[in-house]
């Protein structure tokens, strides 16, 4: 078998490049009806349950100074008082994320709305990336009663 010059080789190496390319700029017929491949979650997320043993991670104090806060989820909350309930959630280290929360509460309800984000004083700063089982306590204008707690996430 003889061996490819160097020029032909080259050659061959650019045919199969310039194929490539082509393949990888095919044309899309926006005209034409594309297929919806994105999935959405309609399933509501799972309520919180009573924790009536006080099961309780990391104490967290609500801070409202925490950044960029989004919702979170809690998975379960406990009656500390009368009028004060503990939700238990999970978020980073809390050396560089807090936790603020507030409560709508109506006659039946109490909803809490939970929101997590980086400690003010932690911007900027190299933070682990751990995940952190944590306790925040809610005060409540009127005692919990029978009324049923819900999280607003």
């Amino acid at each position: 078998m003889d061996r490819m010059s160097g020029a032909r080789a080259a050659a061959a190496l650019a045919v199969v490049f310039a194929c490539l390319a082509a393949a990888g700029c095919g044309n899309s017929d926006d005209a034409a009806a594309q297929e919806n491949t994105t999935t959405a979650s309609t399933q509501a997320p799972i309520p919180p349950i009573e924790d009536p043993k006080g099961n309780t991670g990391q104490q967290f104090t609500a801070d409202p100074s925490i950044v960029g806060a989004h919702p979170i989820h809690f998975t379960s909350w406990t009656k500390v008082g009368e009028d004060r309930i503990a939700v238990n959630f999970e978020t980073g280290s809390p050396e560089c994320y807090g936790v603020d929360v507030s409560a709508e509460e109506t006659d039946s309800t109490v909803t809490v709305e939970l929101r997590s984000g980086s400690r003010a004083d932690a911007v900027g700063r190299m933070c682990t990336m751990i995940a952190v089982f944590g306790t925040v306590e809610v005060p409540l204008r009127s005692p919990l009663g029978d009324r049923e707690v819900r999280s607003a996430a």
